[in-house]
């Protein structure tokens, strides 16, 4: 048996593995088009490769993703984050759990990583050509795949697609009867310019609470202030959820911002009398910050409130505690554009899920075809989902391919 698997990335090389030790008869092998191999994982989660997440419960981790949560039950029944990590623990790979739940190589380097998949790869007689792009596919008369690349043409028993967002490939499947869910941007950043967050790069609020006007949108988590607006697991993860409404808006919209953990106004303009009546009546708004809200930060949030820099609680007037309140926990931000980080970069849209068996990860118009990773209308929220997806889907198709 002969299989075809185009996309040397993480899914890619994990199918290739999964196939050759459930079939080590299995000619097997892996068409790269680029000179380097496994790139997204060597780059992910700053160079240290967030490979999974602590969330063990099948139903619990598929509520991550905003596309493919009911399609993943099954494989994540089959493989899931726990098999995640006995897999790569059987490797030498041993993985550590941090604090948010994100897990990593305990060597803090993805070159760990890439040497594990590719080192297993080898050792199983995976074949790996890079430098092939393909051009065409497509069933030949005598019922096999057939594989075209400028350098040359490969036939194969079964074919797996592990191409990540490549419009190329999404076009030859559109070609083979395939739906292909346009692609839109997902993971991205916020570009705000104001001036209470002006020059305020690099300061991060542990548990802010974002949401978007006139939308059912909003996540909560650490937010961080950066040069062009804000990022943070806030954000990506509201941008996840919203990747579709958001790109109909042209990425012109409203957010507003609770900086308070999610206490609302009304309770925050409640604290802030405490503090005029009796916490500090006789010392300066603007030295006493509340709701661990940054010092820079919350200077800029009074003189938004227009309370000056000399005023002391005891002084401050109604309509101040209000228009603070209303900064604290209902600030309002105008976003106009994001921003994406290649290293975080994912993309919502691809093969549409009703046309697949997520029980083998094969099509369900084209026989001995099958898909994993981001070539499917899958993605997650960030934190490692993505990559556990990624795994599933290879190891459920890798298994089903080796047949």
């Amino acid at each position: 048996m002969k299989i075809i698997i185009i996309g040397g990335g993480a899914a890619g090389f994990f199918a290739a593995i999964t196939a050759a030790e459930a079939n080590p008869k299995a000619d097997i092998i892996i068409l790269e088009r680029g000179k380097d191999l496994l790139q997204k994982v060597k780059i992910s989660g700053g160079g240290r490769c967030n490979v999974t997440h602590a969330c063990f419960v099948p139903r619990d981790l598929a509520k991550n993703y905003p596309r493919g949560e009911r399609e993943l039950m099954s494989p994540f029944s089959k493989f899931s984050a726990g098999d995640t990590i006995d897999w790569f623990d059987k490797r030498g790979v041993e993985l550590k759990i941090e604090e948010d739940g994100r897990m990593f190589p305990v060597s803090d380097d993805s070159q760990t990583i890439v040497d594990c998949l590719f080192g297993t790869a080898t050792r199983l007689g995976v074949k790996i050509l890079r430098g092939y792009r393909v051009d065409d596919l497509a069933v030949g008369l005598n019922g096999k795949w057939q594989i075209s690349t400028p350098e040359r043409r490969f036939e194969a028993d079964k074919v797996m697609l592990a191409t990540g967002s490549s419009t190329a490939v999404w076009s030859l499947l559109e070609r083979l009867g395939h739906t292909i869910v346009k692609p839109v941007p997902s993971l991205f950043t916020f570009n705000i310019k104001d001036e209470r967050l002006k020059d305020l790069l690099g300061i991060s609020v542990p548990n802010a609470e974002v949401s978007v006007d006139g939308e059912k949108l909003k996540e909560s988590g650490p937010l961080l202030i950066t040069h062009w607006g804000v990022s943070g697991p806030a954000i990506l993860r509201l941008s996840a959820w919203g990747a579709r409404v958001l790109n109909h808006r042209n990425y012109q919209f409203t957010v507003k911002i609770n900086w308070t953990s999610g206490h609302t106004v009304r309770e925050v303009e409640d604290t802030l009398n405490y503090c005029k009546s009796d916490l500090y009546p006789k010392k300066h708004v603007s030295n006493t910050p509340q709701y661990d809200v940054p010092n820079r930060l919350w200077q800029r949030l009074i003189a938004a409130s227009e309370i000056g820099e000399t005023i002391r609680w005891a002084d401050i007037s109604k309509r101040h505690i209000q228009n603070l309140a209303q900064q604290l926990a209902q600030g309002s931000y105008e976003v106009r554009g994001k921003s994406t980080f290649k290293e975080e970069f994912v993309t919502a849209g691809g093969v549409r899920l009703e046309e697949v068996n997520f029980k083998t990860f094969e099509s369900k118009l084209l026989p001995n075809l099958y898909f994993a990773g981001e070539v499917l209308d899958i993605d997650a929220i960030t934190g490692g989902f993505n990559f556990q997806a990624a795994w599933s889907g290879a190891w459920t198709a890798g298994k089903a391919m080796a047949l």
